[in-house]
């Protein structure tokens, strides 16, 4: 995404967080920050902070355990790093030292999904959201703009317990302009971006939700009224939201940045299996590795994450007619 020329340049989700953390670190003398060289912060910001400011290197396992340490002595650490370090090689250290004891720890993950896709498939988190909302205790927010992602880091400074944010790598459209009226990012609430009674299309992450929207925008030209939903919080998840959304409806889309196992999608199937049965159809990455590096947007369209997808999804569900839009023919209804 670029400014068009004579305009500043939009800010990622991660740059606010970064201009964000050591404002709110002046105001409240219990909130640490907590770095593994990630190249994002720049010491001379905490500088009215110091000692608060703390980068531990390439040691994720270390990381979570002195934020551990931090939050156990009355502390709130923020914890920085990329998604799937977080979610997989300091594994371990989240479980027993932080979700197990229940600690304040706000570990906010960037290049979450496919974010750094050109860095392949070792740096790609398309698990992270699973794993973490197994975890007891964990609030899991994705934001769905950088507006929300400076929202999510407010709000969760407060929370009790142990949280996960997820965010991405480069700037992405503000949903204000594609949703307005929307209303405020509230953790644990969801926000309604569409109202439709024939199908429902729920999703989470930025190009997720801007294909969710867009879809549904497609739907409407050709009769079929989609609401959309963005589940921004998967945990707790808003299960009044997603039950009155699949209410009546031929089904239920989800769209997400991740797996279709365990994330969004599995979410969204487990409630209403339990609250309200409906037809669930899931856009996100198949049961594959991505087989070659490449940018965000070309692997989201190389794997089916796209609004074409979302909308053969949906007149799947509803009975209508599509001429694609996935390169994958399993769209995974459950």
């Amino acid at each position: 995404m670029t400014a068009a020329p004579g305009t500043a340049r939009p800010r990622s989700a991660r740059e606010v967080y970064r201009d964000l953390l050591p404002e709110l670190m002046r105001a409240d003398h219990r909130l640490f920050c907590l770095d593994s060289d990630t190249g994002l912060f720049e010491a001379a910001a905490f500088a009215e902070v110091p000692g608060r400011y703390l980068n531990l290197g390439i040691a994720e396992h270390n990381l979570m355990g002195t934020a551990a340490g931090l939050a156990a002595s009355g502390n709130v650490p923020f914890v920085t790093t990329m998604a799937t370090f977080a979610a997989t090689r300091a594994l371990e250290a989240i479980k027993i030292d932080i979700a197990y004891n229940a600690l304040p720890v706000r570990i906010v993950a960037t290049h979450g999904g496919l974010a750094a896709g050109h860095l392949g498939p070792t740096h790609h988190a398309l698990e992270d959201l699973a794993v973490m909302r197994a975890l007891p205790g964990f609030t899991v927010v994705v934001p769905g703009d950088a507006g929300q992602a400076g929202e999510a880091v407010r709000q969760c400074a407060a929370l009790p317990g142990p949280a996960y944010v997820r965010l991405g790598r480069s700037a992405t459209p503000d949903l204000d302009g594609a949703a307005p009226g929307a209303g405020p990012f509230e953790i644990g609430r969801a926000q309604w971006l569409r109202r439709g009674g024939d199908v429902a299309i729920v999703a989470c992450g930025p190009h997720p939700v801007l294909a969710a929207v867009r879809a549904a925008d497609r739907l409407a030209e050709r009769g079929v009224r989609a609401s959309v939903l963005n589940l921004h919080t998967l945990r707790p998840l808003d299960v009044a939201a997603v039950v009155a959304a699949a209410e009546g409806t031929a089904g239920v889309v989800t769209v997400e940045e991740h797996w279709r196992s365990g994330g969004l999608g599995g979410a969204v199937a487990e409630t209403l299996a339990e609250h309200a049965p409906a037809r669930v159809a899931r856009v996100g990455m198949p049961d594959t590795f991505a087989e070659r590096a490449g940018g965000q947007e070309y692997l989201l369209d190389r794997y089916g994450i796209t609004t074409g997808a979302v909308v053969a999804a949906a007149l799947n569900l509803t009975g209508g007619t599509h001429g694609g839009g996935t390169h994958d023919p399993d769209l995974s209804r459950v």
